[in-house]
Formats: structure tokens, C-alpha cells, sequence
């Protein structure tokens, strides 16, 4: 009798920690139920509209950007809106802005160029400067924006030509872009030059650089700051800083699977923030080179994304952001035929 008394209590004991794992676990369930509907409930919806200017990026109805096909020598995206509502990036040369300085006419809110493109320098705004010339569309659709442009010498002649596909997404408290670029030798060699003056750039909001003296700074992956940043290969780079009496920053990643991962990083205490792998001679005083020569018909890729986010790079969860962002596959931009 006892036994069989120790028995049923044994069975009450297993039947009650299995009732109490199942419940845990419908528990978790929930939980990360609840967590994604959160999630899905936080995205912005993004649409996107073409105009003879280039393209309109909203969110929620809410502007958050807009894609020239031309401002000065090159496509650029401005304004950039973040999180906030306010912009995050320099209104000159386009606008007047508080804080600007009118310096650099060519560093034109976010946009891709490069200094030495076969001796060219594609980056700089001159009289009969070369032009980063829109070709086409490829692609309107849902979030994303791909684009075809051809880099012309002033008689017109094509060096290098790129496709590059533009991924919008934004959050309660972030929003960002995913930018992938593949340049190609299309019709001859080309190379690149080792330069400083390159390549993937943005210039922030007067009030964020750290010149301002009003609380910008700059950190990056390794973490360096400010000056220090200045030249040195990371993961990433956040500039953060005030806008409109709110702290918010801008951070760049690199994705692993980009040509030259880590890549160096010109990006100034006046505001300029650029990611650039082909710089390194200038970068290392001289103890490495940065040139690369791409043979007709081949191609290197680049991926980054633009983070853009409230608070410093704490607040914003800057470093967990780009670990999610190495582990996710970056848009395609596909390649272009040689000789078209």
C-alpha cells in the first residue's frame, strides 16, 4: 500500500513539472509573439514614388527622403529625415541649414563617388568636372530603388559604370538604408586610385559635427573617437550629435561581405563622414596601397548601411544594429554587361 501511495505521489510530481514546462514554454511562446507583433506594429510603411527629379521616399505618408538623379556632378539622396522628423544630414550647397559652413560644395548630404577613377577625380565639383551621369531605373518596387549610372569624363566618355540598389526600412526609434553598389569596367580597365577623396560619403548636420562644440562626437567599431577615428579601418562609425535640441546620430556599416572589409574611414570633426577602401596610402602614411585595377568585364561590390537613430551610440543600440545587419543578406544590384 505504501508503495503504490509513493507511486501515485511520484506521477502527481512528473505530471505537475510537465504541466509547469508546458506552460513556460506557451509562456515564451507569447512572448516572442507579442515581440514580433510589436515589431511588425513599429515598421513604418515605406512607399516610394518616381518624379522627373528621381524618386520620393516616404514613411507612414512622412518624407524621409528624396533621390536626385543630378545635383551638382552626381545623384545624391537629401533631405534625410530621421527618427525624429528633422534632418540629419547638410542642406549645403542645396539649402541653408543652422550651424553650416559653405564649404565643400561637393559634399552633397549622402552619396558615392570616387577621387581617382583613371586620373579622374569624380569626387570634386570643378568647371567640366566629370559627372556620375543616371542612365535608368532598373527597379521601383515595394522598398527598394535600383539604378544604373555611367561615369563620364567631360567628351563624354565612359570609364566605369555602377548599378546600385537602395533598401529603405524604418522603426519607432531608427530608420536606415541599405546600399549596395557594384562598380564595372564595362567597356575598358579601369583604375582605381588610392586616394583619400572617396568614396561612400555623407556630411552631417552642422549641429551634430563635432567643430560645433555643441556635444557631437564621433566613435567607431574599435572604438576610437573623434580625431582618432580619422583614417582607421572598423565595422562601423556613429556620428551623433544634437538636432534641434534632440541628441541623434548617424552611424555607416560595412558589411563583411564588402569589397575590403573593414574599410578605412575619412571621416572629420567638421563633418564630413566617409567610408572609403581605396584610400590607404594616405590612411597609413604610405606603408600600405589602396589602388586596385579592374580588368573589362569585371566588377568589385561594396555594402553599407546608413543607421540612422535617437541618442548616442549607446542609446542606439549602435553596435547590436550592425551585428543583425552582418548576419543579413544586402540587396543585389546585379551586374552590368560588358560593352553595354
Amino acid at each position: 500500500m505504501w508503495a503504490l501511495r509513493e507511486k501515485s505521489r511520484s506521477l502527481a510530481r512528473h505530471q505537475h513539472a510537465r504541466t509547469k514546462t508546458g506552460l513556460l514554454r506557451i509562456d515564451r511562446l507569447l512572448c516572442l509573439i507579442g515581440s514580433l507583433a510589436t515589431s511588425h506594429l513599429a515598421a513604418g510603411e515605406i512607399t516610394i514614388e518616381k518624379s522627373a527629379e528621381g524618386a520620393t521616399v516616404k514613411v507612414d505618408g512622412q518624407l524621409f527622403t528624396k533621390y536626385h538623379i543630378r545635383s551638382g556632378n552626381k545623384p545624391i539622396l537629401w533631405p534625410l529625415i530621421g527618427p525624429t522628423g528633422k534632418p540629419m544630414t547638410r542642406a549645403y550647397p542645396m539649402a541653408a541649414g543652422p550651424s553650416e559652413q559653405k564649404d565643400h560644395p561637393h559634399h552633397r548630404s549622402l552619396w558615392f563617388t570616387h577621387g581617382d577613377v583613371d586620373g579622374l577625380s569624380f569626387w570634386h565639383e570643378r568647371q567640366g568636372s566629370p559627372t556620375v551621369k543616371h542612365k535608368r531605373f532598373i527597379k521601383i518596387q515595394g522598398d527598394t530603388i535600383v539604378t544604373e549610372n555611367d561615369w563620364l569624363d567631360p567628351q563624354g566618355k565612359r570609364h566605369l559604370q555602377d548599378r546600385r540598389a537602395l533598401r529603405f526600412e524604418a522603426g519607432k526609434d531608427h530608420r536606415s538604408i541599405d546600399f549596395t553598389i557594384t562598380l564595372t569596367a564595362v567597356d575598358q580597365p579601369v583604375h582605381l586610385g588610392d586616394t583619400k577623396e572617396g568614396s561612400f560619403g555623407l556630411r552631417v548636420a552642422g549641429t551634430m559635427k563635432v567643430d560645433a562644440q555643441l556635444g557631437g562626437q564621433i566613435v567607431n567599431s574599435e572604438g576610437h573617437r573623434d580625431k582618432q577615428a580619422w583614417g582607421k579601418p572598423a565595422a562601423w562609425v556613429d556620428y551623433h550629435g544634437p538636432v534641434d535640441g534632440q541628441r541623434v546620430g548617424i552611424a555607416i556599416f560595412n558589411h563583411p561581405r564588402s569589397f575590403r572589409f573593414p574599410t578605412y574611414w575619412h571621416v572629420r570633426t567638421y563633418g564630413l563622414f566617409a567610408a572609403n577602401p581605396f584610400g590607404q596610402r594616405d590612411f597609413t602614411a604610405g606603408k600600405k596601397q589602396g589602388d586596385y585595377h579592374l580588368p573589362r568585364g569585371e566588377s568589385v561590390t561594396l555594402h553599407y548601411r546608413v543607421w540612422l537613430h535617437r541618442g548616442d551610440h549607446q542609446e542606439g543600440q549602435v553596435a547590436r544594429a550592425f551585428a543583425s545587419y552582418a548576419r543579413s543578406q544586402p540587396p543585389s544590384a546585379g551586374t552590368s554587361p560588358a560593352g553595354r
